[in-house]
């Protein structure tokens, strides 16, 4: 049985995948299953997760005809992950290029079976003695604006939550996946959102500073996401 269920939403990642590091992966930690979430690409990445899915067990796909965005790929493949495998014990996502590698989602899995109270462990890019994050200082120090935002309109005592590396405890799951999100770019805060108010307690998440993280040419965030993130935090906060 799968204990470990990681979506990995891609888009036209055909020429960045990177297929030996996930096989690599899977060979020691068979309680891992990659669910792949094609969001209606228009290259060969179906293709290339289909002949995965064929010849490897720990493989499978969700495909979706047209482009939903990041945000509604990882919540309907959180949803189908939680349909398909409903006995795992946690759930998880993780960008397709890896900038997050796959080896520190095991040190997630090992917090969370160590510490139960905890939902929900995201990571954090967070630059300490120790550590190696890649991390233009544009991106950093925008980073560093966008947190203090956050942390004022939420409330959230949270370094980091754009974070593409995030795993959450088999609980409720679909309660909390079953709405769209309302922002296509910030729904990680939708989702720290959702868990704050449904368990109403103090210790229903944990961040994680990561000890490799490195930052991955071809990002499609653009210099208006970052012009434009006041206006769609204001449009989460009062949806929420």
């Amino acid at each position: 049985m799968s204990k470990v269920v990681l979506v990995i939403p891609c888009y036209n990642e055909a020429d960045r995948l990177n297929i030996q590091a996930f096989q690599t992966f899977l060979k020691n930690q068979i309680d891992f299953h990659l669910l792949f979430v094609n969001d209606g690409s228009t290259d060969r990445t179906l293709d290339i997760l289909t002949d995965l899915s064929t010849k490897q067990d720990q493989i499978s796909h969700l495909n979706l005809e047209q482009n939903g965005g990041k945000a509604e790929a990882v919540r309907r493949g959180i949803l189908h992950a939680n349909e398909t495998f409903p006995n795992a014990e946690y759930y998880g996502f993780l960008d397709a290029d890896l900038a997050t590698p796959l080896e520190e989602i095991t040190r997630f899995h090992a917090i969370l079976q160590s510490n139960p109270p905890f939902k929900i462990a995201l990571g954090s890019r967070w630059k300490h003695l120790g550590a190696h994050i890649e991390r233009s200082a544009f991106r950093h120090y925008m980073g560093r604006i966008f947190a203090t935002l956050v942390s004022m309109l939420f409330k959230l005592s949270v370094y980091d939550t754009q974070c593409g590396a995030k795993l959450m405890r088999n609980v409720d799951i679909s309660s909390l996946f079953s709405k769209p999100f309302v922002s296509a770019w910030f729904f990680d805060i939708e989702i720290l959102c959702r868990y704050k108010a449904y368990f109403k307690t103090n210790d229903w998440a944990v961040e994680i500073p990561l000890n490799i993280w490195r930052e991955i040419g071809g990002s499609r965030i653009k210099m208006w996401d970052f012009i434009s993130a006041p206006f769609e935090l204001l449009k989460i906060k009062r949806h929420y």
